[in-house]
């Protein structure tokens, strides 16, 4: 069963998670995370958890500072997107990918509205809404940052260009390379606009949202949806794939949606709870708590091997294993031990990041805990610190029982692994001593 996964399965996943397609949403993700940190500094500070810091922030106008800081951060993670994923792509393809990345972003402004309606009923145009260029406006970020790379590197591909004589600079030759390409793009994008508006009263932007997007982050919300993510990761890590590469390239948009909708609730100045059209399942749901010191939440595992194990083996990986399993890193637990196609240690591996889930979402369904807003927190904090910045000491308490529930988890498992190496220890024949000696 396992050699028929290796031989036909993997190899289909590998191809996968390679294409230029998925390398790309990978890559130009990647770009939003440290604006989207920094932002978080800003937003904690904004929104401190003592009134009367809050009070003083107000009165001096700190705060109006600290929003605006927010809001050209977190209401621009699509831009970023479509800047990031067409550039990588692009650069993928070994075309110039500055040129590619400009005219995906202005596709992508095409495609949005550039009206609002104020509570006055006045039309306001030629604007560009802070609403679509965030979370709503995520999934056309990643179709526009695929699709206009495609069609631009195809045109350079078959050198239909504008080719310059020898000794023009390269920003002009590259510029004028560009110009076929972008005019098709354009131009095309602009048609789509104009069916879309004229024909149908709408946008291509809301389209997409309205058929694509918000179904995909109805499934994503879903406790199925929520268990199926999770336990992904680790079933592809047991067989040697980057598990949390795979999952995060194709989730990490949605995820971040997901946040987005949610630091927009409460913007609004409505209570962020799932009643208000709040998500559960969010970028933080499964960088803190899923992925909480690394695939498979093996802290429980390394705590074991720190503090009880009596191989030698297991103590020696516990000790080089434990601090960078506290800020996230678990590969020397994954291939030391080893974890990765090790049958013994497949069950709790796989199923405590299901069973983190399962804790998690009942914890955030039911009220017990609160919904995260678009805070991003490193991947690398620590726990309980990193709960705690995200939203207070619930949060903080759940990782803390998330981090508990690891360690029994993986109980049983270990100790037999343990006693096993231990056995293979003993029976090792002792070196002979050196002759010189």
């Amino acid at each position: 069963m396992k050699e028929k996964f290796n031989e036909k399965v993997i190899p289909v996943i590998l191809k996968f998670i390679n294409t230029k397609g998925i390398q790309s949403i990978k890559n130009g993700m990647v770009t939003s995370m440290s604006p989207l940190i920094i932002g978080s500094i800003f937003l904690i500070l904004s929104n401190f958890p003592v009134k009367a810091v809050v009070d003083v922030l107000e009165s001096t106008g700190i705060k109006a500072v600290l929003d605006q800081a927010c809001g050209a951060t977190f209401s621009i993670s699509a831009m970023i997107a479509v800047i990031g994923i067409s550039y990588s792509y692009a650069k993928l393809e070994n075309q110039e990918p500055l040129n590619c990345a400009i005219i995906s972003l202005a596709s992508f402004l095409i495609l949005m509205p550039s009206s609002k309606t104020t509570e006055s009923g006045e039309v306001v145009g030629g604007i560009i809404d802070k609403t679509w260029t965030a979370g709503q406006g995520m999934i056309g970020a990643i179709i526009v940052g695929l699709i206009v790379p495609l069609v631009y590197c195809w045109f350079l591909k078959k050198n239909i260009r504008i080719k310059m004589p020898a000794g023009v600079p390269e920003g002009v030759t590259n510029a004028f390379s560009a110009l076929i390409p972008a005019f098709v793009i354009l131009t095309g994008t602009a048609v789509i606009h104009g069916i879309c508006s004229i024909g149908f009263n709408t946008t291509g932007m809301e389209i997409i949202y309205k058929v694509v997007q918000t179904p995909l982050q109805k499934m994503t919300d879903s406790l199925g949806g929520a268990v199926l993510m999770c336990f992904m990761g680790p079933f592809l890590w047991f067989f040697g794939v980057h598990g949390s590469t795979v999952v995060g390239g194709i989730m990490t948009g949605l995820l971040q949606a997901n946040s987005l909708a949610n630091q927009a609730i409460i913007d609004s100045g409505v209570e962020l709870t799932i009643a208000n059209g709040g998500h559960i399942v969010t970028q933080q749901f499964y960088d803190q708590f899923i992925n909480i010191t690394g695939a498979g939440i093996t802290i429980g595992l390394v705590m074991y091997m720190f503090f009880f194990a009596k191989s030698k083996q297991l103590k020696a990986l516990g000790k080089v294993g434990i601090i960078p399993a506290i800020f996230g890193i678990n590969e020397p637990v994954l291939f030391g031990t080893p974890i990765v196609m090790n049958p013994m240690l497949a069950i709790p591996f796989i199923g405590m990041p299901v069973i983190a889930c399962l804790i998690q979402y009942f914890a955030l369904y039911t009220g017990i805990c609160p919904l995260y807003g678009a805070t991003q927190i490193p991947w690398t904090c620590p726990p309980i610190i990193s709960g705690f910045l995200l939203a207070g000491w619930k949060s903080a308490l759940l990782q803390l029982v998330i981090l508990c529930v690891s360690f029994f988890v993986y109980l049983p498992f270990i100790k037999k692994v343990d006693k096993m190496n231990l056995v293979q220890e003993k029976n090792q024949p002792v070196e002979d001593e050196d002759e010189d000696w």
